[in-house]
């Protein structure tokens, strides 16, 4: 197969070289059985332009009458006129790559060889675009766009890549021709572990976006060993093992170990004789680039996901201790770097954790910035004016975890380039912008400052110095007539909380004296729900109420007339704050994030919703992929279900605001009226329903670990009782499984979450682009749904946003009378229907009126009567098949408008000013 001719040839710019070509040449080899040959073409092209050689590779086993020159004449016409490869000249490659760049044994050519080969193949054509693009970007220097995220979570690569390519049916043909079946070399592929949920499925959408678009951008991100974790259902609900994704290798990654970076912790901050800021001592890395090519759809450009991997020099191994018989002591530097990338959000209960999660943080960062301005100063030849950074480069912090980018730069610019505090203050302001995700704590991070000082110390002086400037802002915005006012402002608005304003403000208010009785500290005053958030957040961090209970019984067991001694609130950095003062635009995601859709293809489904031809070819389609989903679950589970049932189906991370517990509650309500009917009354009340949950519960996160237990224990029960038989079945499945399957095989039905908490609600997107009906609350991304796809094909239940703060404050007055039908379903629950397992604390959740861990913050009974009468609603659709169809076919149709396509044309206009690139 020649590799020149997949991609390289159709190259206008390859073409013109290839005029001037003077020099070329072959050199034979034989193959490990002697019965076939095969040509490596080596053209040396030369020309006004740097020289460029082109690597080929071409199978001639099946020609041996083939002359060289007609062989030679063929190739070249290929690269000048265009060239698209066919089934033979792709299953010739794939054949090349199962030879000589093995990693599995010769003897067999199995699924899991097929998978690498045949992802080699196609990266051979992606790397000549991939080079071709930034050779090009290059040459012109344009401005990029580097999007910075701890997350990517982009899914399985190689249909997405020959998709690209427009090379589906040719690669189904040449693997066909070799044994094997396109789909089922496509399912060896395991999902790269790089992120969780719609923060990285956000960043990856955004690539795809930019390289069909032409835009000139680059992903930065870690290249995390582990993952998250992978999750495995049991009995006991969910268990967490490490993510080995990477145990056969990654075939889409380069190692560059040409770019590196040296990235430093630790240390201290001396003043040096040139009166500049010198960070000397501490511990010191090296982040080593791993590029992974990011194809556009039907474009030749290719861009980059450049990920970072930790490691130290060998000469930090400690050869004498380890000779010592001390090999623990030997290693100690590497693993303290490896560890670095070894996990996605390690637990960061222990102090341990916290700092793991600063260095990763800092890793991404430092070593991101370092590459963007080599690539800067590179382009800017000798000389170099620092003036023009913001016009030739635009930086995205996707949420707030790469926010010390904007100390970094400062670093940069001013302790390694030279540049006065101002200028590097007015470049990084212009440089840098910021994407909000949610209210929730996660997305308003906050570090300690004595954490950060131990570990970044000249970043915190940097920081001191960006607080004091939006000191001066906020002062002169509001002015100092109002004593009150400011302080408010100050309190809301600063970087450093729990901090004294700097000398140069020392009076500007005039501070109370201190009470002896030390009230708590300050909570962000957006609303109540951020504070009950921050406390439920709290609950996942450190687990369980016992912590509080045994905390409570060490203050009991105090003397009664021991004086108390309240410890100062702790001095914070609020990340969001940083962002917000140290970039130039921040926006949210509720209205500007999904999947790829074509509008003019989704467009068209409006004309056709009432068609009978084309309802009949929809459903179809559907049943024939809900036979793929039966298929798995089959395979999964060991159990059969109908395709002929509704296909119930939630897809989040566990989370009690996500609504798991509400769903599995109202499933346990249908369940027990079923029990409560004959079988006939059974069978004219309900539809028959597969209801599948699939979602990680963070590892300490427990009561969402409770809830996994109890749809666990639910599924088997329901499964297993023969007097409901194939009308209800209820699985808790690996949620990965359900991200690579569900969505394409067009499933019938979806849910959602608390009103007033969803960021945006990415999954909900996926489900309505494949004809989904949605079920859910006014939350998030549901808002724009619903109005897209219509008010009748969206299933409307529960509270809406502004009512929330008003339910919870009547709450803890003690004035909300709960469901008769709620109650008599927790007593359900604890009646031991569903086995042994305790779940009063699970329950207790829902009750009281107030209290750490309980009240029902998240509404479950609040909106459990209206979430169970719209279900009767999905029931009774459902039925009605035409009709079920049409919301189904109006779900598409209606999801036009979520592209990221379209949001990238945004950001590009709006918040990067950068133009689109289209190779030649």
């Amino acid at each position: 197969m020649a590799v020149s001719q997949l991609c390289a040839a159709s190259s206008t710019r390859s073409e013109a070289i290839l005029q001037h070509s003077s020099l070329s040449r072959y050199i034979e080899f034989g193959s490990r059985n002697r019965r076939s040959k095969r040509l490596f073409l080596i053209r040396t092209l030369t020309s006004s332009r740097p020289k460029t050689t082109l690597f080929s590779v071409r199978n001639v086993s099946s020609e041996p009458k083939q002359k060289v020159s007609d062989t030679l004449e063929e190739d070249a016409s290929s690269a000048l006129n265009g060239y698209t490869p066919d089934a033979a000249s792709i299953a010739s490659s794939i054949k090349y790559h199962a030879e000589f760049t093995p990693l599995f044994s010769p003897e067999k050519f199995e699924l899991p060889k097929a998978f690498f080969a045949t992802a080699q193949s196609v990266r051979d054509s992606l790397i000549i675009n991939w080079n071709a693009t930034y050779d090009y970007y290059e040459r012109l220097n344009v401005k990029q766009a580097y999007y910075l995220s701890m997350e990517f979570l982009q899914g399985r690569a190689l249909l997405n890549a020959i998709g690209n390519l427009g090379l589906t049916g040719a690669y189904a043909e040449a693997l066909s021709n070799l044994g094997h079946n396109l789909e089922n070399v496509v399912c060896q592929e395991p999902d790269a572990a790089l992120g969780n949920g719609g923060l990285g499925r956000l960043a990856s959408c955004f690539l795809d976006s930019l390289a069909t678009l032409n835009y000139p951008a680059w992903g930065y991100g870690l290249r995390y060993k582990y993952g998250l974790f992978k999750q495995r259902i049991t009995k006991d609900g969910q268990e967490e093992v490490a993510e080995d994704w990477l145990e056969m290798g990654n075939p889409w990654e380069i190692v560059r170990y040409d770019v590196s970076y040296p990235i430093k912790f630790y240390g201290k901050v001396v003043s040096g004789s040139d009166g500049k800021s010198h960070w000397i001592g501490g511990e010191d890395i090296k982040a080593v680039a791993y590029d992974v090519p990011i194809p556009g759809y039907k474009t030749k450009t290719t861009i980059n996901l450049r990920l970072w991997s930790t490691k130290v020099s060998s000469e930090d191994f400690d050869l004498y201790a380890f000779n010592a018989g001390d090999h623990t002591k030997a290693a100690e530097a590497q693993y303290d770097a490896e560890k670095i990338c070894f996990i996605l959000y390690p637990g960061d209960e222990s102090v341990e954790g916290k700092i793991l999660r600063l260095k990763q943080q800092y890793t991404l960062c430092s070593a991101s910035l370092q590459d963007i301005i080599a690539r800067f100063e590179r382009r800017s030849g000798a000389n170099v004016n620092w003036e023009e950074f913001p016009e030739k480069v635009a930086v995205q912090m996707n949420d707030t975890h790469p926010t010390l980018c904007i100390p970094e730069l400062i670093r940069i610019l001013v302790d390694l380039k030279g540049l006065s505090w101002k200028e590097a203050w007015n470049i990084t302001q212009r440089t840098v912008a910021y994407t909000n995700h949610t209210v929730l704590p996660e997305a308003l991070e906050k570090w300690s400052l004595e954490l950060m000082q131990k570990l970044l110390p000249r970043h915190v002086e940097i920081i001191e110095m960006i607080d004091e400037e939006l000191i001066h802002t906020i002062v002169s915005e509001y002015g100092t007539a109002d004593p009150d006012l400011l302080e408010k402002k100050l309190k809301e608005m600063r970087i450093l909380e729990n901090v004294d304003l700097p000398a140069t403000f020392a009076n500007l208010i005039v501070k109370p004296e201190k009470s002896t009785v030390v009230a708590p500290s300050d909570e962000p005053e957006n609303s109540e729900e951020v504070e009950s958030v921050n406390e439920e957040h709290e609950a996942e961090k450190k687990g369980t109420l016992e912590v509080e209970e045994e905390e409570e019984e060490e203050e009991e067991g105090e003397e009664e007339d021991e004086v108390e001694v309240v410890p100062e609130p702790p001095m914070l950095v609020r990340m969001a704050n940083l962002c917000v003062a140290g970039g130039h635009a921040v926006n949210g995601v509720a209205e500007i994030h999904s999947e790829i859709v074509k509008d003019e293809v989704f467009n068209e489904f409006y004309k056709f919703a009432d068609n009978e031809d084309f309802q009949t070819q929809f459903r179809a389609a559907k049943r024939n992929n809900k036979m793929k989903v039966v298929s798995l679950l089959k395979e999964k589970t060991g159990y059969t279900v109908s395709p002929d049932a509704m296909f119930d189906i939630q897809v989040k991370r566990i989370h009690e605001y996500k609504r798991q517990l509400l769903n599995i509650l109202g499933i346990v309500y249908r369940y027990k009226q079923m029990k409560e009917m004959s079988a006939a009354e059974r069978k004219a009340k309900f539809v028959p329903r597969v209801c599948v949950f699939g979602g990680k519960a963070f590892a300490t996160y427990v009561q969402a670990k409770r809830i996994v237990k109890f749809i666990t224990d639910v599924g088997a029960t329901v499964n297993h009782d023969p007097e409901i038989g194939d009308l209800l079945k209820v699985y808790q499945f690996i949620a990965i499984l359900l991200y690579s399957v569900t969505f394409s095989h067009l499933p019938s039905y979806a849910f959602c979450s608390t009103a007033g908490m969803e960021a945006s609600g990415t999954s909900n997107m996926k489900f309505a682009m494949n004809g989904c009906i949605l079920i859910g609350t006014l939350d998030g991304a549901n808002v724009e749904i619903r109005e897209e796809v219509g008010e009748d094909n969206f299933f409307l239940f529960g509270a809406k946003a502004p009512e929330i703060v008003g339910l919870r404050k009547e709450r803890a007055e003690g004035k909300f009378v709960p469901d008769p039908q709620f109650e008599e379903i927790k007593e359900y629950v604890r009646s031991g229907v569903f086995g042994p397992y305790n779940y009063d604390e699970l329950i207790g959740s829902l009750e009281g009126n107030e209290g750490f861990g309980q009240a029902d913050y998240f509404l479950v009974g609040k909106d459990f009567p209206s979430y169970i009468e719209c279900q009767e609603k999905v029931d009774e659709a459902y039925r009605d098949q035409k009709l079920w169809t049409r919301m189904s076919i109006m779900n598409t149709a209606g999801s036009y408008k979520f592209s990221s396509d379209r949001t990238i044309h945004e950001y590009a206009r709006d918040i990067w000013n950068i133009e689109p690139v289209e190779l030649p």
